[in-house]
């Protein structure tokens, strides 16, 4: 243990990719630190004059069923308010503050097995001090004497941690700073401890019917580890920790693997995730990839768990969109060609409304789609279809406007000027083709009964609408409202001869 309020250092552990990112905190133990910390409150020195053995007040630190601190009608015997004054004493009632296993009963009946004459001055006081110069033992000095001096606290294998402390969980009497100052093994300092061969592995190195390390459970809870994976609920070895908030307090961070620093990474990582999203989800959420898949998520995100869904789930990894490398600044009046030919590239990251934002022209965005003067020439980029003009214009209200502004407006002839066809004055004589290939632009002035005064089997001039190779039973099944239109519930049928 490490006294309350040392300055923890903190070291960030790189990870290999699909594996959660930590960032352990470690702490430097001061000498005399944890006897600074646990120093009891009983002034010991004030009493060497009075008591010659421990076990005078301590006497169930020897014997079963005896309490280990004496109460206050014991020290009162001493303490009458004449010999001395009277003090209200009251041994402690809870737990120790402690994660350790240790007993001193069980300690002292192995030491006499071994013929062991170790005193309790031995833990509890430095070799150089005098009578009741009382101190806490440290964890450096247990681990020294139990190993002949062959070894050091932090640097013994994490198998051994079960072997002295308690799981965290267990240790209930720990407040959150003791648990924060947790040291860390060196192990957790090695590279690759936080991949899959490192951390993981040790985590599944299991004894009797344990389902996770006990090393593990020894400074770590379940919440310490879904905090980094997503799929905690879908890992045994997870589950197999007891829950304990207190866990959050050892700091930890996610941060990206190598991979995910590649210049292609963005180009690359579909492939890398594959059909499941198996190698993502142990930091992944659906949300992860819908960051920038808005609009058609692929299967492999679709497969991850959803950020927060049911118990025990974290949020997993937070991503940031960012643009592709062809988004440079020019990328504004060039990415047309590309949107046209690639769109479902685009789709995956925008939506129609986006486009639209600038592809609408109104007072706030005129002239950001169009080139200059393009209001010359549309009318060629119109008839032709070059662009879908109904994508972003209303016909019937966009182009009349503008129209009639320039004292363009419909007259309704048969031969000769009509308004807006001015340019070709024979444009009625032709108008079937340009109605058949751009049939939006004439539903901007015209409905249809303009074209029944003409085209109407029933009672118009009787000018066929259809064109070369019209197939009207292929028309019939398809919209059979078409063809009422013109010629009501009497629809020619082509007759064949057998």
């Amino acid at each position: 243990m490490a006294a309350a309020g040392q300055t923890a250092s903190i070291r960030t552990m790189t990870l290999r990719p699909g594996f959660a990112w930590l960032t352990a905190v470690a702490v430097a133990i001061a000498p005399g630190a944890l006897a600074a910390q646990q120093a009891p409150a009983f002034p010991h020195a004030a009493h060497a004059k009075v008591f010659v053995s421990c076990v005078t007040c301590h006497a169930g630190i020897l014997r079963t069923g005896v309490a280990q601190f004496p109460i206050a009608s014991t020290c009162n015997a001493c303490h009458d308010g004449t010999t001395a004054k009277r003090i209200s004493w009251q041994p402690r009632a809870t737990p120790r503050v402690s994660n350790l296993k240790f007993d001193h009963i069980v300690h002292a009946a192995r030491r006499n097995q071994r013929g062991d004459s170790t005193t309790c001055a031995d833990c509890h006081a430095n070799p150089e001090s005098s009578w009741m110069q009382v101190r806490a033992p440290s964890a450096p000095q247990c681990v020294s004497c139990h190993t002949g001096g062959r070894g050091t606290h932090l640097a013994m294998p994490d198998s051994a941690c079960a072997t002295c402390h308690l799981t965290l969980a267990r240790a209930s009497a720990l407040t959150s700073e003791r648990v924060a100052a947790f040291p860390a093994p060196s192990t957790h300092r090695l590279p690759g401890f936080m991949a899959v061969a490192g951390h993981g592995a040790q985590a599944r190195h299991v004894t009797g019917s344990a389902r996770v390390a006990q090393s593990c459970a020894t400074c770590h809870a379940r919440e310490f580890c879904v905090a980094c994976h997503v799929n905690a609920p879908e890992l045994t070895v997870i589950q197999a920790l007891e829950p304990d908030r207190r866990s959050l307090v050892l700091k930890h961070v996610l941060r990206a693997p190598a991979s995910h620093t590649a210049k292609d990474f963005e180009k690359q990582h579909g492939a890398l995730a594959g059909p499941s999203g198996k190698t993502c989800q142990s930091c992944h959420t659906q949300e992860s990839c819908t960051t920038c898949h808005r609009v058609a998520p692929p299967p492999a995100a679709l497969a991850l768990a959803k950020a927060g869904a049911g118990a025990g789930r974290g949020v997993g990894a937070l991503t940031t969109a960012r643009k592709p490398a062809s988004h440079v600044s020019t990328w504004k009046t060039g990415h047309g060609p590309v949107a046209a030919t690639t769109m479902q590239s685009c789709a995956s990251c925008h939506a129609r409304v986006e486009c639209l934002t600038c592809h609408v022209p109104d007072l706030a965005h005129r002239g950001s789609y169009h080139p200059p003067a393009y209001v010359t020439r549309h009318p060629v980029d119109a008839y032709a279809r070059s662009t879908s003009c109904v994508d972003c214009h209303n016909p019937g209200e966009f182009c009349q406007t503008c129209h009639k502004q320039g004292g363009l407006t419909s007259r309704r002839t048969l031969l000769g000027a009509a308004g807006y066809h001015d340019g070709n004055r024979k444009f009625f004589l032709g108008h079937g083709q340009t109605a058949r290939q751009s049939l939006e632009s004439c539903v901007s002035c015209h409905v249809e009964r303009d074209c029944l005064t003409c085209h109407s089997a029933v009672r118009g001039r009787s000018f066929n609408p259809h064109g070369p190779g019209f197939n009207a039973e292929q028309m019939l099944k398809k919209n059979p409202q078409l063809c009422i239109a013109c010629h009501g519930t009497s629809i020619p049928r082509r007759t064949t001869t057998p």
